[in-house]
C-alpha cells in the first residue's frame, strides 16, 4: 500500500472517481430504461403487425366467402321457387285429374239434389225436411247419422237441463233438477213427436224417396273420396307433365353445385397462395419500421454493455485505489468533502485523523 503524501489531493481524486461512477450508474439506468422502451415498442409493433395480417386475411377470406354465399343464396332461392312451382303444378294437375275422374259422380249428385228439391216441391213437403239434420234425427241410416243423433239426444235431454240447473237456478234443489229434466223431456220429446207425425204421416213416400236419393248421394261421395285418395297416393307423376319443372330444378341444383365448387376452389387458392402474398406485402411495408426499432434496440443494448464494462472497471479502480484507505463507509462524495475540509482547516493533519474526527463528531451528534 503506497503512503498518501497529499491527503487533500487524494480525497479530491476519490471524490471525482465516485462522481464519475455515479454518472456511469445514471447513464446505465437511462440506457436500460430506453432499451426497455424500445423492446416494448418492438414487441408492440410486432403484435400490431401480426394482428393486422390476421385481420386483413380474415376480412379477405370473409369477402370471398361472402360473395359466393350471396350467389349460393340466390341459387337456393331459385331452387326453392322452382320446387314451389313444380309442387303447385303437381297439385293443380292432381286437382284437375280428380275433377275429371269424379266429374260424372259430381254431375249425378247435382242431378239427385235437383230431383230431390223438385220432388219435395211437387209433394209440398216442408223445405226443412230436405236437410241432413232432418234425416239424421228422424230417418237415420249410416253410422255418422246415428252418432250425430246420439249427440243431439245428449245435448237436449242432458246438456240443456244440466246447464239451466247449474247456471240459471240460484237456489239449487234436487227437485228442481228433476223438474228441469222432466220439462226438457216433455218439451224436446213433444217437439220431436209432433214434427215426426206432421211430416212422416203426411209425406212418408216422398221422404222415403228422399232417403233413397240421399243414400245414392252418400254412395257417390264415398266413391269420390276413394278416387281422390287413390289419386293422391299415386306415385306416378308422368300424367302431370312436370318435365319442364324437373329440368328447371335440375339446372338450379347444377348451378348450386358449380358455385359451391368455385367457392371451394377460390378459398383453396386463397389459403395456398393469396394469403402468403397478403402477409408478405404487409410485412414488407412494415419492414423499415421494424428494422429501425431493431437497430435502435441493438444499439441501446451495446451501449449498456459498454457502460456496464466502464462501470465495472471504475468500481474496481475505486475499490483498489481508494477503498483500501477509506473503507466502504467513506466511499461517499459528501463524506469525502467533509474529510477534505477537516484537513484544509487544520482540524486534522492526515486522512486517519480526519476519519476519526468525523466519527467522533457523529457520535457526539447522537
Amino acid at each position: 500500500m503506497t503512503p498518501i503524501t497529499d491527503s487533500v489531493a487524494f480525497l479530491s481524486e476519490a471524490r471525482t472517481a465516485l462522481e464519475e461512477q455515479t454518472l456511469l450508474s445514471d447513464r446505465e439506468a437511462q440506457l436500460k430504461a430506453e432499451a426497455a422502451r424500445l423492446e416494448k415498442a418492438l414487441e408492440t409493433e410486432k403484435k400490431t403487425l401480426n394482428d393486422t395480417v390476421s385481420a386483413t386475411i380474415k376480412k379477405r377470406r370473409e369477402d370471398i366467402s361472402g360473395s359466393y354465399d350471396k350467389e349460393i343464396a340466390k341459387g337456393q332461392d331459385k331452387l326453392k321457387k322452382a320446387r314451389v312451382k313444380r309442387e303447385k303444378a303437381r297439385n293443380q294437375g292432381m286437382q284437375d285429374r280428380i275433377a275429371e275422374e269424379t266429374a260424372d259422380l259430381r254431375d249425378e249428385n247435382r242431378e239427385i239434389r235437383l230431383r230431390t228439391r223438385t220432388l219435395f216441391q211437387q209433394k209440398r213437403v216442408p223445405s226443412f225436411c230436405n236437410s241432413g239434420w232432418y234425416y239424421t234425427l228422424f230417418m237415420p241410416r249410416f253410422a255418422g247419422e246415428f252418432l250425430r243423433l246420439f249427440i243431439a239426444v245428449l245435448i237436449c235431454f242432458l246438456g240443456v237441463p244440466y246447464s239451466i240447473y247449474n247456471f240459471l237456478i240460484p237456489g239449487k234443489k234436487i227437485w228442481m233438477l228433476v223438474l228441469i229434466f222432466f220439462l226438457s223431456t216433455l218439451i224436446f220429446g213433444g217437439l220431436y213427436i209432433i214434427i215426426s207425425n206432421k211430416t212422416k204421416l203426411l209425406h212418408m213416400e216422398a221422404l222415403k224417396e228422399g232417403r233413397r236419393m240421399r243414400d245414392q248421394l252418400h254412395s257417390n261421395k264415398k266413391k269420390i273420396k276413394v278416387i281422390t285418395r287413390s289419386i293422391k297416393r299415386d306415385k306416378d307423376e308422368a300424367v302431370y307433365n312436370l318435365e319442364k319443372y324437373d329440368d328447371e330444378i335440375a339446372q338450379a341444383e347444377q348451378e348450386l353445385q358449380e358455385i359451391a365448387a368455385k367457392k371451394k376452389e377460390a378459398l383453396g387458392t386463397f389459403e395456398q397462395v393469396t394469403k402468403t402474398i397478403i402477409s408478405d406485402e404487409i410485412y414488407n411495408n412494415a419492414k423499415p419500421r421494424l428494422e429501425k426499432l431493431r437497430e435502435e434496440y441493438s444499439k441501446a443494448e451495446q451501449d449498456i454493455k459498454e457502460v456496464e464494462s466502464q462501470l465495472k472497471d471504475k468500481s474496481i479502480y475505486i475499490t483498489d485505489h481508494y477503498g483500501t484507505y477509506l473503507g466502504k463507509e467513506f466511499l461517499d462524495p459528501l463524506k469525502i468533502g467533509e474529510l477534505s475540509e477537516f484537513i484544509k482547516n487544520g482540524k486534522a493533519s492526515n486522512l486517519s485523523e480526519a476519519m476519526e474526527l468525523y466519527k467522533s463528531l457523529k457520535e457526539n451528534d447522537k
